[in-house]
């Protein structure tokens, strides 16, 4: 049985469509058993001719998966932008009035986040108007959940350069961090531990990690950490010189490419 060139396209896209799970798709063509049967031969035998044809249809998929979620995420930022930026019980350090706002989701048991702790600590020695707010996104495990619920708890006791301090001796510790390391941290910097281990099982720290949850899921993310500035998400610990070009970006146009 031979088919023409549009045949057998026609054949692939219905193999394509059963294979991404479109089987109504598939229905609308209409083939006998008999010729689905030869479309499936003719197809194999292509494929197997030219497996590089695989790659190009991979690479379309991802390009196309990556455009599918940059417009999810911009969508997603625009409805966000208010407790993404200005929630209370946000860690803001940094410049509170700065003209850019840099934001960075994060877990303290994330080797990534350890890693880019530097970037970010340059980027706010370096530039007095950047504003940075520090989101826990804890997903790495109980442990993550119990620092964090210190760290949020350690926010009503320092604020700005203080603030930032604990956050940098909690996540460079080495080792596994839970709720007893990070409390150990605080109790070395002189705060009030009764206060604290009240405020850390309060409804402002239960509500504030909700909330972080929620704005993770909305945003899809998938790790940490993940710096949300201007109009995208950049994931990863992606290093200081793109940081602070998209920083530049946003301040000379509001975009993260201008």
């Amino acid at each position: 049985m031979r088919f023409s060139l549009f045949r057998s396209c026609q054949a692939a896209l219905v193999l394509a469509a059963i294979a991404f799970g479109s089987p109504a798709l598939a229905q609308k063509a209409e083939f006998s058993d008999q010729q689905r049967q030869a479309i499936g031969e003719i197809v194999r035998d292509y494929l197997l001719k030219n497996p590089e044809v695989l790659h190009e249809v991979i690479a379309e998929l991802e390009k196309r998966q990556a455009e599918n979620q940059r417009v999810a995420q911009a969508s997603a930022l625009k409805e966000t932008r208010q407790p993404l930026l200005n929630a209370p019980h946000s860690l803001v350090v940094g410049n509170p009035s700065g003209d850019v706002t840099l934001v960075e989701f994060f877990d303290y048991n994330c080797g990534y986040c350890k890693q880019a702790l530097g970037d970010l600590q340059t980027l706010v020695k370096s530039d007095p108007k950047l504003r940075v707010v520090l989101k826990d996104f804890p997903v790495l495990g109980p442990d993550s959940v119990e620092a964090s619920r210190v760290g949020l708890a350690v926010k009503n006791q320092l604020q700005g350069d203080k603030l930032f301090d604990y956050h940098i001796k909690v996540l460079g510790t080495r080792g596994r961090v839970n709720g007893e390391r990070a409390l150990a941290v605080a109790k070395d910097m002189g705060l009030d531990m009764a206060r604290l281990q009240k405020d850390m099982t309060g409804n402002d720290v239960r509500a504030a990690l909700e909330e972080n949850a929620g704005l993770g899921d909305k945003l899809g993310l998938t790790g940490t950490p993940a710096f949300i500035i201007g109009d995208v998400v950049v994931p990863g610990a992606v290093g200081l010189e793109p940081l602070k070009q998209v920083v530049a970006n946003v301040r000379q146009c509001g975009k993260a490419s201008c």
